[in-house]
């Protein structure tokens, strides 16, 4: 007993030296890495959120590279946020502080609009509406917009002289849609409100998830269907998107959106990621997404190669 007393005292002791070491360890540990970050010039870090979609991961892969090549920040990437309200939240948590959001998200009641489709009204109002409600500065758009998009075969286009939704409203009666389910239910922005500015409603219509109607269509079990305007598989099927001539859907032009604390501190962001601002269109998009989603690149091997390509990496 007594030998197993005093073997326990001294295994405390050593536990307690043990705990005492680790945490002088840990402060010593502190000390050294601040040294560092001052030494190497580290201010700060920038964290990036994603949504699931493959092109915002390319971008927050863009804003990194640039970033961290033309200011002493060092950034952080958090990918796979399920919706853009949850990317919205996070932003107002301070858990990340930059994203790519579209300028339709205005649309999703975050604040009042006056429900006008006018892409420059919408950016507009997207700029001023998070500024006010939650601090966010909207940069201006970087070229493009993800909406969605009526598209057909690009042969079949070519053959019927599909260029506007309007064009193919004289052969509409003999028409196959295929059209995520959802689409078909909704009621302000859904195919009733659709066929009532258009006056056009297709001869068959089939649900289906959304991931098949590019296959669907160049298949060709359906004519025409609703499609994102810059998957990758618009490309990969050979398709082509017609133009929303009576403007039905509202504009989704993709934005660089920090939080307005994050620039005050760190003005060099907005500098640094200028070069991309009104210079990335559709095309390049698609091209960018095809790269990742059918080539199987990773995101950041394809957002440096289109940096460097573009001369924008200083080093």
């Amino acid at each position: 007993m007594n030998r197993g007393s005093k073997r326990s005292g001294l295994n405390k002791g050593g536990v307690m030296n043990l705990k005492k070491l680790k945490w002088m360890l840990m402060l010593l540990c502190a000390f050294v890495f601040a040294g560092m970050t001052s030494a190497c010039g580290i201010q700060s870090e920038v964290t990036i959120g994603t949504q699931t979609y493959t092109e915002t991961k390319i971008l927050a892969e863009m804003y990194k590279a640039l970033i961290e090549d033309r200011t002493n920040l060092s950034v952080d990437i958090i990918p796979d946020l399920a919706s853009s309200s949850l990317v919205i939240n996070a932003m107002k948590r301070n858990d990340v502080q930059m994203a790519t959001l579209y300028t339709g998200e205005i649309f999703n009641n975050h604040f009042p609009i006056s429900g006008s489709k006018d892409r420059e009204e919408v950016l507009k109002e997207a700029q001023t509406g998070f500024q006010k409600y939650y601090d966010f500065t909207w940069m201006k758009p970087l070229g493009f917009e993800n909406t969605y998009a009526f598209t057909v075969r690009k042969d079949l286009a070519e053959s019927k002289g599909y260029a506007k939704i309007s064009d193919v409203k004289k052969d509409m009666a003999g028409m196959k849609l295929g059209v995520d389910t959802t689409w078909l239910e909704r009621s302000t922005d859904g195919y009733p409100a659709f066929s009532k500015t258009y006056g056009i409603k297709f001869g068959q219509v089939f649900p289906m998830e959304i991931s098949l109607v590019y296959s669907a269509v160049a298949q060709k079990q359906v004519d025409i269907v609703l499609a994102y305007s810059t998957d990758s598989r618009l490309k990969a099927y050979n398709l082509q998107t017609l133009k929303d001539d009576k403007q039905f859907f509202p504009p989704y032009d993709a934005s660089p959106v920090l939080r307005s604390d994050l620039l005050k501190k760190h003005p060099e962001i907005e500098d640094a990621i200028a070069p991309l601002v009104g210079h990335l269109d559709a095309d390049t998009m698609i091209s960018l997404n095809y790269q990742v989603d059918i080539e199987k690149k990773s995101e950041r091997e394809v957002a440096i190669a289109y940096l460097k390509q573009q001369g924008l990496l200083k080093s």
